[in-house]
């Protein structure tokens, strides 16, 4: 009995399904397994709210197993905390950002017969929402 070869999704390989499982749609590889099982699990919580609050309950326990495990973490891995410092830090910039652009209005610009510059990193948001037309440039700092 001949089968056919059919593509992984994952990693785009050709495979035999097993003649036990003739649908078969994944390879056998780990990897491939574990995005299998991943996109079932994301996909069951979003479609079952027992489910989901199974997992939440779960994971709540463990937590409350293990009570020190974030701080134990946290001072085994300094360049994970500092990332998240990183990221943190980037997050607060961009709301505060988006709020400014948000209260741009305030500025009349539209009465404004001169040029108005916006210079400086991260003002890309600006020239959308912005009341009067304008240009944004970005201008690096002389070492």
């Amino acid at each position: 009995m001949k089968t056919k070869t059919v593509r992984c999704p994952y990693c785009q390989q050709g495979f035999q399904p097993s003649r036990f499982r003739p649908h078969q749609r994944v390879c056998s590889q780990p990897a491939c397994q574990r995005q299998r099982a991943n996109y079932y699990h994301r996909d069951k919580k979003k479609q079952d709210a027992v489910y989901h609050q199974l997992c939440r309950d779960s994971q709540a326990s463990w937590r409350e197993a293990h009570p020190s495990y974030i701080e134990q973490y946290r001072q085994q891995h300094p360049q994970v905390v500092e990332q998240n410092r990183q990221r943190c830090r980037q997050r607060y910039h961009q709301r505060r950002l988006q709020i400014l652009v948000k209260n741009n209005l305030a500025f009349d610009l539209k009465a404004a017969s001169h040029q108005v510059w916006l210079i400086g990193p991260g003002l890309e948001p600006f020239v959308k929402n912005n009341v009067a037309f304008s240009q944004v440039y970005v201008c690096q700092g002389v070492p």
